[in-house]
């Protein structure tokens, strides 16, 4: 049986390693794109916008232009959650705990 204390610790270090990524992967930005580059958007690790940039040759159809904006905002909070997930993966060492992805 594992010595209790010892999980303790482990438990404790998870978290000061999450709390340590957490504020590692706020800062980063991610950025996604739709319409073959036309339009592409930039969040941080929170999920916030940070920069929109469209193409002027795409703003003629404005329901296409909502679609991409959409679509890159879509892409990069996946680029957000991909990253999250493999680096709690590694700190778990791929337990696949629950409610942990």
């Amino acid at each position: 049986m594992p010595d209790m204390f010892e999980m303790l610790r482990q438990a404790q270090s998870l978290k000061e390693r999450m709390g340590k990524f957490q504020k590692e992967l706020e800062s980063r930005s991610f950025t996604g794109t739709a319409g073959n580059g036309a339009v592409s958007v930039t969040i941080n690790g929170k999920h916030e916008v940070q920069k929109v940039v469209i193409d002027p040759k795409a703003a003629g159809d404005a329901e296409k232009l909502q679609e991409w904006i959409q679509a890159a905002a879509n892409d990069a909070g996946h680029r957000v959650n991909e990253m999250l997930k493999a680096e709690v993966s590694k700190m778990t060492g791929g337990l696949g705990l629950p409610g942990m992805f």
